[in-house]
């Protein structure tokens, strides 16, 4: 697994500034005056860079650097505009500037007092997250192992270090947990080091921030994982690892789920050598309250089945596990922050295939609720994943509430664009507090409409429904889809990723690639409307 960068924090630095090395990071406040500590030359630039025009234009969250500071060490100099006002996500921004210049080297972040120095701190993190698995360094070794040597664990003791603060000096996000095999080489990193008035609180404030980047990253990287690595029997097994962390992890295969009537799941991966799997992970830190469902759709390559794809970006159709793999981030989350809520993640892996035994369009299949289902199109499998696990989830659990989350239509990318994942809720109490957490978190996401009038699009002459409406409101119909699979009077939301879980490039907060969104949003709204307050347990 990739790790984020380690972090640490001091209230002074064992050198003379002139020799630090690598890069220094200054937040700026504002119209006050150059760090101090800097040589004459260097403070005199630094000056005139803050009173330049160009330095007044930036936007809370911004920088200007300053290369080869004259009688420093330091190869650059940032500066970081970042008002004493500047919001939550103004600083994750701040830190993205810093976490996406740093490459491996030294950095220095001088934070001084400013009260959100705890989210420039996850932003470096965040953005500095490189997934280079498979990339080969130039002595012929990969970056990371893949394949057979890539980590699958985390800390025997259930708590990594990088959850783990001890001190002042503590990281925040440090070296690979303990089960790192040892022979896998370690890739060289970047240090970050903040210097801070009292380091001891922002270290404090900043614990849970190294769940969060953990959680993100576990994400991140089974999304950007190939197909040919991140298999089926692969995924369960990274999942059944997170065991260490105190998660009950359960694996149910082929047998299980044929008993269980899950049709719909299984007529998906009839196709391929990849077995068909549910993996069902609960964190129990809530007493006896019922729990929060998390659903996620975890096609782990998607072809499209006999209605395949064209071929041109079909590569990109490994990041179809998209919500299988948040669900999986936010439960690594909540284990390493010892989230004092009951939560249970559900997640249905398959992989969708072109062979002889592949289900065909005109199929008709019986879901474990008991509707019969047309498939007219293979390629809307996604909904038919996340029927069988929804009911299951509801009928074993009784939960509070159902959250699922798949990347599941071309439509709601024509609808929303890449800069939001499309909300459908059944509960308006639910729909404010999912925005309110996905607003909080920075993660953009929009309310989408449900309404009984969309159901006669996915009316089926010879079923009691059909898999897809074809192209007019797409997005809306699958969801219209996966509500029949809602018991009445279950809060439930829908969240369309297909979007947001592999943005075309670069944002703030992550390099190209998979962004890991939802997994902030999600361990928010645990904090604010599920997890248990310690004056509640006191009264």
């Amino acid at each position: 697994m990739t790790h984020p960068v380690e972090i640490s924090f001091t209230d002074s630095l064992p050198d003379d500034l002139r020799e630090r090395g690598g890069r220094l990071a200054f937040l700026i406040e504002g119209e006050r005056g150059a760090p101090r500590g800097l040589p004459g030359l260097a403070r005199a630039a630094v000056m005139r860079a803050i009173a330049s025009p160009a330095f007044a234009k930036l936007k809370p969250g911004e920088a200007m650097e300053l290369a080869f500071p004259a009688g420093m060490a330091a190869d650059a100099i940032q500066l970081v505009s970042l008002p004493r006002d500047a919001d939550v996500a103004a600083a994750r921004k701040a830190g993205g500037q810093i976490g996406g210049r740093m490459a491996k080297g030294q950095v220095t972040v001088f934070a001084g007092r400013h009260r959100r120095a705890a989210d420039v701190a996850l932003g470096i993190a965040l953005r500095g997250y490189d997934f280079s698995a498979y990339k080969s360094a130039p002595d012929g070794v990969g970056a990371d192992a893949p394949t057979e040597m890539m980590p699958q664990a985390v800390s025997a003791q259930g708590q990594p270090d990088s959850a783990r603060l001890d001190d002042a000096q503590a990281p925040v996000i440090g070296e690979p947990p303990a089960d790192t095999p040892a022979e896998a080489p370690k890739p060289e990193r970047a240090s970050v080091t903040f210097v801070a008035a009292d380091p001891e609180a922002l270290a404090r404030s900043a614990r849970d921030a190294a769940a969060v980047a953990e959680g993100v990253f576990f994400t991140r990287d089974l999304v950007n994982e190939p197909a040919n690595v991140l298999t089926t029997s692969d995924f369960a097994d990274r999942l059944k690892a997170m065991e260490t962390l105190g998660l009950e992890v359960e694996v149910l295969e082929e047998d299980e789920l044929e008993r269980l009537g899950m049709r719909a799941l299984l007529g998906v991966g009839q196709g391929s050598e990849s077995p068909t799997k549910v993996v069902v992970m609960r964190w129990q830190g809530g007493g006896e309250e019922a729990p929060l469902a998390l659903v996620g759709k975890g096609v782990v390559f998607d072809t499209g089945g006999i209605s395949i794809k064209p071929a041109a970006g079909m590569e990109e159709m490994t990041m179809d596990m998209g919500g299988a793999g948040v669900v999986a981030g936010v439960m690594r989350t909540l284990a390493l922050r010892k989230a004092k809520a009951n939560v249970v993640g559900l997640v249905g892996l398959v992989e969708n295939m072109p062979d002889g035994r592949a289900q065909r369009p005109g199929d008709i299949v019986r879901s474990m609720k008991g509707d019969t289902i047309e498939v007219n199109n293979t390629d809307a499998e996604g909904r038919l994943v996340l029927a069988d696990v929804l009911w299951y989830a509801q009928e074993r659990f009784k939960p509070s509430a159902v959250i699922d989350l798949a990347t599941l239509t071309g439509a709601i990318i024509i609808a929303l664009g890449h800069d939001k994942a499309g909300v459908f809720v059944n509960d308006d109490g639910l729909a404010k507090a999912l925005l309110a957490a996905a607003d909080a978190e920075g993660e953009g996401a929009w309310r989408m409409p449900l309404a009984p009038s969309y159901d006669e699009l996915i009316k089926s002459r010879l079923a009691d429904v059909k898999n897809t409406g074809g192209r007019p409101a797409g997005s809306i119909t699958a969801a219209q889809f996966l509500q029949r699979f809602i018991r009445k009077g279950t809060p439930w939301a829908h969240i369309d990723i297909a979007g947001v879980a592999l943005p075309p490039g670069e944002t703030p907060l992550a390099p190209k690639g998979a962004s890991g969104w939802g997994v902030m949003t999600l361990d928010r709204l645990v904090r604010d409307r599920y997890e248990r307050r310690e004056d509640a347990q006191k009264g």
